[in-house]
Parts: structure tokens; sequence; C-alpha cells
């Protein structure tokens, strides 16, 4: 019985260890998939400004992601591409379509029309399309009645609140320093289609919200995340890659150089995708697909102050709102998670008291 009971204990001691470990690394993985995420919008920009083959970008960034996860797949997840049957295979299909190929290349047209500081306002907007789908999907429930509740609802509407207000409102231009990009001849151009890019933007968000659900039933009918990146990558590369070869056959087109262009792809292969992915990947596996988009608001700010110092990007009043608005969401999703958190704990102590009595 003593034996018994030693090993009880040593069990909830680890899981102890296991919850605490947890609760600071999916706080650093959300935080530093922001950073790159914003590092893949500032370089994406100056490539894209300067003539690459938009399809070409996402072609060989999914090519090169999908190298860098094959290893990692094959040493930790040896053999088990075997378990995928047709079913997972769908998913991870549908997956590297909505969640994937087409919510980057509308990214990319929009960010070609805009600015970095104005693309990732639209980001925030994907917590309300990802949390009204888990609603609909029934993976998350809203308590009105409790403080939970209304927590989530006041801070999904503080980013949307703050994406419409640097769509329709931007104030006085602050030019706080000179860039470093444009004083080496990195040519930026001035968006000239403001409305189309914001139009794609919005595309990009709502397709993009839709990977959080989606990347779920995938966790749920194939539990292996290399392997399910891997494919993913290679699935919505090959598709853009025969989208681009229809639309532009030449070979400038797909012609790469030692330059930016290649450091740009380098880092969206290696970290935009295959880091980016798995962390967001275990992150939905480990806190649901609602915990992720939380974070997004982040990547505002980040973009806004190394958009102004790198590119030269005008810092107004009108986006220093909605950045204030998305670090007002953010806190105030982490509280309620915090809350949602506590109170399963509790719960959990009282049924496990309950039990050993």
């Amino acid at each position: 019985m003593e034996e018994d009971s030693d090993v009880g204990d040593d069990a909830v001691e680890r899981k102890k260890t296991a919850a605490a470990g947890l609760m600071w690394k999916a706080p650093a993985a959300m935080v530093l998939v922001q950073l790159i995420i914003t590092g893949l919008t500032l370089l994406s920009k100056v490539v894209i400004s300067n003539g690459m083959f938009i399809f070409a970008l996402h072609a060989y960034r999914s090519a090169f992601g999908t190298m860098c996860i094959l290893p990692l797949a094959l040493f930790y997840e040896r053999g088990k591409w075997k378990e995928m049957n047709w079913r997972a295979l769908g998913w991870i299909f549908l997956n590297s379509c909505i969640g994937y190929a087409v919510p980057t290349c509308l990214n990319y047209y929009g960010l070609r029309d805009t600015t970095p500081s104005y693309a990732v306002i639209f980001l925030n907007i994907i917590p309300l399309i990802t949390f009204v789908l888990s609603l609909v999907l029934r993976m998350e429930t809203l308590r009105f009645g409790t403080a939970t509740g209304s927590l989530k609802i006041v801070g999904i509407l503080l980013a949307v609140g703050g994406t419409m207000l640097v769509s329709f409102y931007k104030g006085k231009a602050l030019h706080l320093w000179g860039s470093i990009l444009q004083h080496r001849n990195e040519q930026v151009h001035v968006a000239n289609h403001h409305v189309r890019g914001t139009i794609l933007l919005l595309g990009s968000s709502f397709t993009f919200a839709c990977w959080y659900p989606i990347q779920s039933m995938v966790n749920k009918v194939y539990p292996h995340r290399y392997w399910s990146s891997m494919a993913t990558c290679f699935l919505g590369g090959l598709q853009t890659t025969l989208i681009g070869i229809i639309r532009r056959r030449e070979r400038n087109t797909w012609k790469l150089g030692w330059d930016l262009q290649l450091l740009t792809i380098v880092y969206t292969g290696a970290l935009a995708t295959a880091v980016r992915y798995n962390l967001e990947s275990w992150v939905v596996s480990k806190r649901g697909p609602v915990y992720p988009p939380m974070f997004i608001p982040l990547i505002t700010v980040f973009t806004v102050v190394l958009g102004s110092i790198l590119l030269g990007d005008a810092i107004t009043i009108g986006r220093l709102d909605p950045s204030w608005c998305s670090n007002r969401n953010y806190r105030a999703l982490c509280f309620s998670l915090g809350q949602i958190k506590r109170a399963a704990q509790k719960v959990n102590s009282v049924n496990g008291g309950s039990g050993r009595r």
C-alpha cells in the first residue's frame, strides 16, 4: 500500500512539473512566433517591392521549409508516416490550401499594395474569426454571465475596434528617426492600391483563421506534428508552384541570386515556415485553437517600431491607438485564460482529494 501511494505521489509531482513547464513554454513559444512573423513581414515587403514573383517566393519558401522539417520528422517520428491514411491526408491537404497557401499569397499581395505596419493590423481580427469558428464548431464555450466570458468578448472587440480605427483614420505622422535599409539604397515602393490591398488582407486574415480549427482536426486524426507540418508545407508549395508556372514560365521569374531574395527564402523557409508551424501546432495541441491567435496583437507593436526603423514607415497616431487596443486585448485575454486555468486546477484538486479519500 505504501508503494502504491509513493507511485501515486510521484505521478502527481510529475504532472505538476509538466503543468508548470507548460505555463511558460507555451507563451514563450508564441512570443517567439510573433517575432518570426515580424521579420517575415519586413523582409517580404522589401523583396516583393523589388519585383520578386509572389508565387515563386511562396514555392521556394515551402520547398526550403519542407527540407528543414524532414530531418526532424525522420529523427523524432521515425516510421510514423505509415500511419497517415487517406482521411488524415485529406485534412492535411485542406489545411495546406486554406490555412497555408491561400492566406500566405493573399497576405503577400496585400503587403505589396500597402505597408508592413498597416498589413499586420489586420492580423488582429484573426482571434475574433477563430473564436467564432470555434464556437460554431463547438470547440469553445462562451459563458456570458461570467467574468471570463465578458473578458473574452471585450478583448476581441478591442482588437476589432483597433483594426477598424486604423483602416479609416491615420492621424499625424511622427518622424522619430531615419530608416536603415533605405539609406542603403534598398528601394521600397510606395503603396498605390490601398483599397485593393485592404480587401486582400481581410481575405488573408479570414483564411488564416481557418488554419487553427483545421489544425485541431489534423492533430486528432494524425497527431504527429513533424510529418503533418512537412506534408502541409510540401502540398502548399506544390499548389502555388503549379499556379505560378501557369501564370509565368519565364526563367528569370524563378531565378535566384545571392542577394536579399535568397536570404528571405532561407529565413521564411527555416523560421517562418518550419519553426513557426511546428511551434503553433504544438501550442494548438496543448492549449487549443483559440490560444495562439491571442498573441497576434504583439506583431503590431513589433512591426510598427521595426518597420519605422528599418524601412522608414511613418508612425501615425492612428496606428498607435490600435497598438494600445491590441495590448489591452492581449492582457484581457491572457487574464481570461488564467482564470480558466485556475478554475480547472481547483476542480482537479477537489476531484483528486475526493478520490484519495
